[in-house]
């Protein structure tokens, strides 16, 4: 190649790079980098106001959706799971983010942190039977994934700092403290988490997967951006915090496309953008375990007297009965929810067991309650008659569209160009395993017809 070709190349998008090595002899897809931003939302590239050039040229140069459908709830746990193992919460085992606590009324440490609490099998651990070598940065559900050789995973834990704890939990031992000399500068407790008005969680979770694309070529590398959440929570679907946020994510998707290209591996390499959820707005908060406190249901959760309660999650609620064949208990809760008061009744719907199953939620809820965009859930025995700190939320069941989330793809073996209606986030991890010719059939995931160049 002449300096002048090399010199032009070098200036055209990374996305367009991409669809000129299509242009020549088939190309065999060797990496899959999964990029999620926690929050994302179609509008992000379908809507130019949001400035995010990066995501909407590989939109352009590969197949996006218009809408992707989350599993039940719409959380980031469960979600995250559902792209890493192409199956819904019954099957993978991760129900909600952290694991229901009977009589809880506030938030614990005691997340999913674990990869050990996946019941099925993962990309990761498909892409290491192929030999692969596997990589995954700040994603859900991965501390102690035996499958992911290079491994920074969130997770957080009670007396230690988070930088401390990841420390602890990052794989190979040493590996956090590599990365902070060869692609971040040294960490202080700011720059490995959300905190106040910052972006540098991204960013500096974009160089170090950068720095291990480039360092150590992963066959299958996961990274999760978690700011456009961070800020949506705050301020809802827009504001000043999420505009600079998404565009953050933007230029973190930048940095990782420019690593891949640096690296050289640009013609073997599928990039994928998507996301765990959307985001409603939020005004009014209903406390469902103050109706069952009332109806008698619970008299002393201390001490374990309750019969029936309710695990909220943002927009929806699973019922837990304390037995589960208690269907006396049951047909109280689904009378006294038939009998709250119109203007109640208006703000959520029943989803029944069956419709659960159907869905493959958590198995052990015996029924659940969804609200209406607007108005969120709470644990608290108490009715609680104010406005929610957080002015946006998720949770809810996923029927509405702004609650969808995300999905963009370009790489060899994918069509240009391609605009898909509607999908589901466990179609993702049958295109991954197609186009890396994996050993892997995903339990309730679905490959998408005609995004393929593949046969």
């Amino acid at each position: 190649m002449n300096a002048a070709l090399h010199s032009w190349l070098r200036r055209i998008p990374f996305a367009m790079l991409i669809v000129f090595s299509l242009s020549g002899s088939a190309q065999t897809v060797k990496h899959v980098v999964i990029i999620s931003i926690d929050g994302f939302r179609p509008d992000f590239y379908r809507d130019p106001s949001w400035g995010t050039i990066n995501m909407r040229q590989l939109a352009a140069s590969g197949i996006s959706a218009d809408g992707v459908n989350s599993v039940f709830p719409t959380l980031t746990f469960p979600n995250h799971t559902t792209i890493i193992t192409g199956a819904r919460p019954a099957n993978h085992g991760i129900y909600f983010n952290a694991p229901f606590t009977p009589g809880q009324e506030e938030e614990s440490d005691a997340w999913y942190w674990y990869a050990k609490d996946i019941k099925t099998k993962t990309l990761w651990e498909a892409a290491k039977d192929a030999g692969l070598v596997t990589a995954s940065v700040n994603w859900p559900v991965s501390a102690g994934a035996a499958a992911v050789d290079y491994n920074i995973p969130i997770i957080k834990g009670k007396g230690k700092s988070q930088l401390a704890v990841t420390a602890e939990n990052s794989t190979p031992p040493g590996i956090l403290d590599t990365v902070q000399i060869y692609a971040t500068g040294k960490f202080d407790q700011i720059d490995f988490n959300t905190n106040a008005d910052y972006l540098v969680m991204d960013e500096n979770v974009a160089r170090i997967s950068g720095y291990i694309f480039r360092r150590y070529h992963p066959g299958l590398l996961t990274l999760r951006l978690s700011c456009v959440d961070h800020f949506e929570h705050i301020e809802g679907r827009s504001g000043e915090l999420v505009s600079r946020a998404v565009s953050g994510a933007d230029r973190a998707i930048r940095t990782v496309l420019e690593s891949v290209q640096r690296a050289g591996l640009q013609d073997s390499t599928v990039v994928i953008v998507t996301g765990d959820h959307g985001f409603a707005e939020v005004e009014h908060i209903l406390t469902p375990n103050n109706w069952l406190k009332e109806a008698g249901l619970i008299t002393d959760k201390g001490k374990g007297d309750w019969k029936a309660w309710f695990n909220t999650s943002g927009g929806s609620a699973f019922l837990y009965l304390k037995d589960p064949a208690d269907q006396k208990t049951k047909k109280k809760v689904m009378d006294l929810l038939a009998s709250r008061p119109e203007m109640d009744k208006k703000l959520f719907k029943v989803i029944s067991k069956a419709q659960l199953d159907n869905i493959k939620a958590d198995p052990r809820a015996a029924l659940a309650i969804a609200t209406i965009p607007g108005y969120r859930f709470h644990n608290s025995l108490k009715p609680i008659d104010r406005t929610p700190s957080s002015k946006g939320t998720h949770g809810y069941f996923p029927d509405f569209q702004q609650i969808q989330t995300g999905f963009i793809a370009c790489g060899p073996g994918l069509k240009t160009g391609i605009q898909i209606p509607v999908m589901g986030l466990e179609d993702i991890a049958p295109i991954v395993s197609k186009l890396m010719g994996l050993s892997f059939t995903p339990k309730d995931g679905h490959l998408p017809e005609g995004i393929l160049t593949l046969k």
